[in-house]
């Protein structure tokens, strides 16, 4: 499946300014992200970003990085901007969306995201399991899953960051979407729904257009980077990691 990775990112976080250039043991956080997606080994890599400081850190190494307007209003709309005059875009069979705030994701599972889209689903994602405190967090969102095979393939029916009380059909969403180009250029299309709105979950402007949305189980997904607290967490894992 010949496959594009793109990494949006942008520096005007109102939870955490300057995140992608955000040093983890002695690397950005943009970077780390980077090499794991060329880690990955699954196809182009490009930075979809909204600043020269990020722009000049992956070309510095070899990499792919195009400017995008600063105020896009979500990630996909950055990606989607960054390729939608690129005359070749059709030769790609799938767009992976990766997150800039995924520094350890293990770059093997990044591929599993192209799953769903192989079995005829319109978008894919990944899920893994929630812990008994993410249950109640209302910063993680949890998604809701019909499973055709358990724990391998399913379909999601519904995505929310309210607490609930138990795992049953309830997953940990982890923010990874795969695309074909025209449900990509499709979806940038549509106004936020009221869903999208309500919830604050663009995930929800797929379903109310009757996307069909499938997912990938993977296991023990690493935290994303959303606070400073976050960063200490992951840093002292690279740390380990690195030193062992």
């Amino acid at each position: 499946m010949k496959t594009l990775i793109l990494i949006p990112a942008r520096m005007a976080s109102s939870r955490f300014p300057n995140k992608p250039m955000a040093l983890i043991y002695g690397k950005p956080m943009i970077q780390r992200v980077w090499e794991k997606a060329v880690e990955s080994n699954l196809g182009d890599v490009i930075v979809a970003c909204s600043e020269n400081e990020v722009k000049d850190c992956i070309t510095s190494l070899g990499g792919n990085a195009i400017l995008t307007k600063p105020n896009l209003p979500s990630g996909t709309d950055r990606i989607f901007a960054a390729i939608k005059n690129n005359h070749n875009i059709a030769q790609y069979d799938s767009i992976i969306n990766l997150q800039g705030d995924m520094p350890i994701i293990n770059s093997q599972d990044i591929g599993k995201v192209n799953t769903p889209l192989i079995q005829g689903f319109d978008i894919g994602t990944l899920v893994t399991e929630l812990t008994d405190i993410q249950l109640k967090d209302i910063n993680v969102t949890k998604a809701k899953i019909h499973w055709i095979k358990k724990n391998i393939i399913g379909q999601a029916f519904d995505f929310n960051k309210s607490a609930i009380h138990d795992k049953y059909d309830s997953y940990h969403h982890v923010g990874i979407y795969s695309f074909r180009y025209e449900t990509l250029k499709k979806f940038v299309s549509l106004p936020p729904s009221a869903n999208e709105i309500e919830k604050k979950l663009e995930q929800w402007r797929a379903l109310d257009a009757k996307m069909t949305i499938g997912v990938s189980y993977v296991k023990n997904i690493p935290i994303s980077v959303d606070t400073k607290e976050d960063l200490i967490q992951v840093e002292k894992q690279v740390k380990n990691n690195e030193q062992n």
